[in-house]
């Protein structure tokens, strides 16, 4: 089995890697977010052009298989399973989102965000979300924070998202894992 970091559609995004992990720690300490304990389910990536994300898949199949590939927000968004996991902080991921370019300009292409799942009620995510971190961390300069309700047409299970940003990397909270979602989809 080919291991994603050896391929070389994928070389950009393994160099980007060690960005990435910084970064993310870096947002994580700004907002008093303690991340050992979580659960981290998935990994995303951001690109600018369509080749890019063509690239990139093209990557991915050679070292994973695709979970799944629908149309969210108007644009398609591939999971893939991997057979080596991309390793950030404590994190293993063998699931990487890959979406192809949307209306958003995002300031780098790369990778982009982690998927912390908080299992427990929907209606309650953004309250269990906002509890862990901490107030000085969410009224800092350059720190957003957003709600949606990403949807698939054939999904079953609400799936709201809260997303805090630093405008370079993002720290999203779900109540269901990725795989969850995905089997929602097929029922």
């Amino acid at each position: 089995m080919t291991d994603w970091h050896a391929i070389d559609d994928l070389h950009d995004i393994h160099a980007d890697l060690p960005r990435f992990g910084a970064a993310l720690t870096a947002l994580a300490a700004r907002l008093g977010l303690d991340i050992a304990p979580l659960d981290a389910d998935h990994i995303s990536l951001r690109c600018h052009q369509n080749a890019t994300a063509e690239r990139w898949r093209k990557g991915f199949e050679q070292c994973g298989e695709l979970l799944s590939e629908n149309i969210i927000n108007g644009r398609p968004i591939c999971l893939f399973r991997l057979h080596t996991p991309v390793m950030v902080a404590h994190w293993q991921f063998s699931i990487v989102e890959l979406p192809w370019p949307g209306e958003k300009r995002y300031p780098h292409e790369g990778w982009e965000h982690v998927e912390i799942v908080l299992p427990g009620d929907p209606e309650t995510l953004n309250a269990r979300a906002v509890a862990l971190l901490s107030d000085e961390g969410l009224s800092q300069p350059g720190i957003s924070v957003k709600t949606s309700s990403p949807k698939v047409e054939r999904e079953r299970l609400p799936n709201p998202t809260l997303a805090v940003t630093d405008g370079s990397v993002t720290i999203k909270f779900h109540p269901w894992s990725i795989e969850d979602i995905v089997a929602s989809e097929r029922e």
